[in-house]
């Protein structure tokens, strides 16, 4: 029998999936200010080794995504986000009471590989309730809730660190995550009905993986994603040494950290206003070509001042970059999940682990190449959007006019 899928009210569905899907950005965004004391404590011989910390999160989540995929489906979309947080719970307190990296690490990776359940959920629930531009309408307003954690995290993080250590920051990581947890059980019902639940295994994991990558439009903006996500995360490890470091802001770099979030959460209103006239790819293609010249200026400005520009030169490239981010994220995901919605956990899961494996390598390196100058960033972001361009240009070819506004679709539910 197949019974109504039934919606939360759409403000406390909107805050209810941002906060499960900021749990991560929660455990990244507020740990940037400990960096320089964990260092210590943790009796690093490489500075650059505490950038592992956040790399580690990402690894688990893209190992973890194809994992929740399949419970998502064979299961149910609660089990999942159970599983998930428990999982991410105790990554927290392994982490709390780690004394040198290789813990510390295991530790991040659990708590990466639990998140992937509710972030995962989060994604699928939206597909289960929402369809095509309202998806992306969806998203888009999850995104600018979602985007006053990092603008407030940071904070968070310092203000800890004025009043006790390091490690409370992970007390407040189990609090925050239990709490979300029971706000869910609480009150969002089970979207996947019994009859619809697929029999989970191996096997089934693997063909859902040659699915999605057979399906040209999901597999390109999928790699997209983990071009663009690359960039950004190479930003985020490496934010805090340019803010504190390089530019010598010290106990400032939450308020800039937090104000330049701010741009995303404002990029995601505006295009939840109007990725309906305009469409997700439009938004998108141009969002990455902005990206693209912005880096190339800035680099000609950056070269006689070594790498080094001006700090209110550095911000407003930040500002552009990271409303493009804001348009861009929310949108790629819906276009690489509206042609799966008949696998959509597990369909979610691969383009969410194979999009995550793509972007931890590449903000490794780029991370690694920081040398005191903002050189690596600024190609770094360049680079990736420029070939995500190209892909799009070469592989899309349902949108031949591509610069121009997508044609209007009826989507029947």
């Amino acid at each position: 029998m197949i019974t109504k899928k039934k919606k939360l009210p759409f403000g406390e569905f909107v805050i209810l999936m941002a906060m499960m899907t900021s749990i991560l950005a929660l455990a990244i965004d507020c740990m940037l200010p400990a960096f320089n004391v964990m260092t210590v404590d943790l009796h690093l011989n490489d500075p650059k080794d505490i950038q592992l910390i956040v790399s580690f999160m990402f690894l688990g989540l893209g190992v973890g995504k194809l994992f929740f995929g399949s419970i998502t489906d064979g299961y149910g979309r609660r089990p999942a986000v159970v599983i998930g947080f428990s999982i991410y719970l105790v990554g927290c307190l392994v982490s709390l009471f780690s004394e040198n990296l290789t813990t510390m690490l295991i530790g991040r990776l659990l708590q990466g590989f639990g998140v992937a359940g509710p972030a995962n959920v989060s994604l699928v629930l939206a597909r289960d309730l929402y369809k095509g531009r309202e998806m992306a309408r969806i998203m888009s307003y999850i995104m600018m809730v979602f985007i006053m954690v990092p603008v407030l995290a940071p904070g968070i993080g310092l203000i800890i660190l004025q009043f006790s250590n390091w490690r409370f920051i992970f007390i407040v990581f189990l609090v925050a995550g239990s709490a979300v947890l029971v706000w869910f059980l609480l009150r969002q019902e089970e979207t996947l009905n019994k009859e619809d639940r697929l029999k989970m295994s191996i096997s089934s994991i693997f063909k859902a993986f040659i699915e999605v990558c057979k399906i040209r439009i999901a597999l390109l903006y999928t790699i997209v994603i983990g071009l663009t996500s690359g960039a950004f995360l190479a930003y985020l490890k490496t934010s805090q040494v340019i803010f504190e470091v390089q530019y010598g802001l010290g106990k400032m770099f939450p308020i800039y950290f937090g104000g330049l979030a701010i741009a995303v959460g404002v990029a995601s209103f505006v295009n939840g206003r109007i990725v309906r006239k305009y469409g997700m790819s439009f938004l998108s293609r141009w969002a990455l070509i902005v990206i693209v010249l912005s880096s190339f200026f800035l680099l000609l400005i950056s070269y006689p001042y070594s790498g080094h520009p001006p700090l209110t030169i550095l911000l407003g490239f930040l500002m552009v970059k990271f409303f493009c981010m804001g348009i861009i994220f929310g949108n790629l995901s819906s276009i690489a999940m509206e042609p799966v919605g008949h696998i959509a956990g597990m369909g979610a899961a691969v383009i969410g682990s194979l999009s995550t494996i793509i972007s931890v390598p590449i903000g490794i390196f780029i991370g690694y190449q920081y040398d005191g100058n903002i050189y690596s960033l600024i190609i770094g972001f360049g680079a990736c959007c420029l070939l995500s361009l190209m892909l799009i240009k070469l592989f899309d070819h349902e949108n031949l006019n591509w610069l121009q506004r997508d044609e209007i679709k009826t989507i029947v539910d």
